[in-house]
């Protein structure tokens, strides 16, 4: 949900995600001399209306490091802020308020009021929840104190550490919650649910599956299976004393890298779709826990039955090649319909063409957080043209052109850049118990997000070769649907600022990589006591001037 409003020369823009809420600002340019910054008011959600906290203060003023800040005593010196403190399905109201005068005693002015309502994960027809995927940030450290230290600890001595239950929720945010509740919906023989996984391990889902199946659900399962290989005597494992004629090993040289559960009412054998749950999050601690990940529900029946029909081909034993043969035949990918459901493995490359096609035709913006290496005609659709006009904002976990990449290119960064001391208190990502060290899992292109028009590509496809002809794999692609690419839009944006802030304080501490010139120096971790701040943001043609443009105005 979208909203914006003005007054007395601010204007906000807020874009109403799940689980977060994106203020965007401007000021007029009369209004600009003497600006301290913002301070932020926030009232909703069975809480008293209260002045949100950032982490910087003016010098001199007496915080210990770490401490949240009030916004009226430090207010918020940029024109793009999230509150990720925010419960889904929940109204609030935001008041942006400038804040001039003498940094010692803020004079803190009337400013716009913007209402929004964060999208729910109970109704509509799409229900998308993002994980936290943060255990290196400073809120984890806070409400979690004890687990932190222990986690140290448990590094230090080179052992495995249980997180507490309350720990994991706080993780994983909601995702783990909703899979298992897509499989508390079967609640009897008039339902089936019907699962194609790559990695069928976390005890909770495979606990809510067996379940189903007690209560006389109709479940299905087709799970991702190779001779000598690991993953899949772990997917057997959890699958002992299944019928066998509920399970069906994919057996493929590749993958099968599909994460979808089918929800169906069942009629006489005959199975009739209600909805489908997809996205990124593989069902292991890894996924629900530690990498960052997606979990999309769509209560849309013909959705529904796009998987349940490639479900079919899968369980009915078709090879890979054949399954290849049925999609190029029965899964045409619109260039322009709202909802796209495809599917891989496919022949011709027409996936990856069309994910090309979508970024390059951007108009104003394009944000992305990916995992793995990209195909060529991605990547370069991603970086576009030098000096190009488009504000370019994202993450690529693994090493590649776009590891890491800032909206001006003078600053690459790689997700996986530690911050683990020093005044911000970050922990060292744990990657105990897990294969290898990928923090970024999702794989998603968010495109014209700041539009009227904007696209979603998300899914378990990895935008790569071997994905699209290889690989068992879905995604949607959503058009013009501005709820959904909120949805999107301000988490991979959480992901992307998190870590762009921890390179550049890695590297500005150090002395390596790129130093930009700072229009007010001063001691770390202190606000501008004046209105220098504002600088690059009213340059101009600079990148700062094009975001702030982007975000704060609508098209036109």
């Amino acid at each position: 949900m979208r909203a914006a409003r003005r007054r007395n020369g601010v204007s906000v823009k807020a874009y109403a995600g799940t689980t977060g809420v994106l203020l965007a600002f401007d000021v007029r340019a009369d209004r600009r001399a003497g600006l301290l910054g913002f301070a932020i008011e926030r009232e909703g959600g069975n809480r008293p209306r209260q002045w949100l906290n950032g982490l910087l203060h003016f010098p001199g003023a007496d915080h210990p490091p770490g401490r949240p800040v009030p916004t009226n005593e430090g207010p918020v010196q940029k024109f793009r802020w999230s509150d990720y403190r925010v419960f889904p399905g929940t109204a609030y109201e935001y008041t942006v308020h400038p804040v001039y005068g003498d940094p010692a005693a803020p004079e803190v002015r009337a400013g716009p009021t913007v209402k929004v309502k964060t999208s729910s994960v109970t109704e509509g027809d799409h229900r998308i929840v993002f994980n936290r995927a943060a255990a290196a940030s400073q809120a984890f450290s806070r409400d979690f104190p004890e687990v932190a230290d222990e986690m140290d600890a448990a590094r230090a001595q080179k052992r495995e550490v249980k997180l507490p239950p309350d720990a994991l929720a706080w993780l994983s945010r909601g995702a783990l919650e909703q899979i298992v509740e897509m499989c508390g919906r079967a609640l009897d023989p008039t339902w089936a649910l019907d699962v194609a996984i790559y990695e069928l391990e976390l005890p909770a889902i495979v606990e809510a599956l067996n379940a189903a199946r007690a209560r006389g659900a109709e479940v299905r399962i087709v799970y991702h299976a190779k001779r000598r290989d690991p993953q899949t005597a772990e997917n057997e494992e959890h699958l002992t004393g299944w019928p066998k004629e509920d399970k069906r090993a994919r057996l493929t040289s590749r993958i099968c890298h599909d994460k979808f559960i089918v929800l169906s009412r069942v009629d006489g054998g005959t199975r009739t779709p209600q909805a489908v749950l997809c996205g990124s999050t593989n069902f292991t601690e890894n996924g629900v826990y530690r990498q960052a990940n997606v979990v999309h529900v769509v209560q849309r029946a013909d959705v529904a039955q796009r998987y349940l029909d490639l479900f079919e081909q899968l369980f009915g034993g078709a090879t890979p090649g054949e399954t290849r043969k049925w999609i190029d035949a029965n899964n045409p990918l619109s260039p322009d319909a709202p909802l796209v459901v495809g599917f891989s493995p496919r022949s011709a490359g027409d996936d990856l063409d069309l994910f090309a096609r979508e970024i390059r035709e951007a108009r104003r913006d394009v944000l992305f957080c990916t995992a793995f290496d990209l195909h060529d005609s991605i990547e370069e659709a991603l970086l576009g043209e030098d000096n190009d006009d488009i504000l370019r904002l994202g993450l690529e976990n693994s090493r590649s052109a776009i590891t890491g990449f800032h909206r001006d290119r003078t600053a690459n960064f790689s997700a996986t850049a530690f911050l683990n001391k020093g005044l911000e208190g970050y922990l060292k990502e744990s990657t105990a118990r897990q294969r290898g060290n990928l923090l970024i899992h999702t794989k998603l292109v968010v495109v014209d997000f700041t539009s009227d028009a904007p696209t979603v590509i998300s899914g378990s496809h990895n935008l790569s070769a071997s994905a699209s002809t290889g690989n068992d794999e879905n995604f949607l692609i959503v058009r013009g649907d501005t709820d959904v690419a909120d949805c999107y839009g301000v988490e991979l944006l959480r992901l992307y600022e998190h870590y762009r802030f921890r390179w550049h304080a890695r590297h500005k501490a150090d002395g390596t990589g790129p130093q930009r010139p700072d229009p007010c120096p001063g001691p770390p971790g202190t606000l501008c006591p004046d209105d220098r701040w504002t600088a690059p943001y009213f340059d101009d043609g600079s990148l700062e001037a094009i975001d702030r443009g982007c975000f704060a105005h609508p098209p036109g």
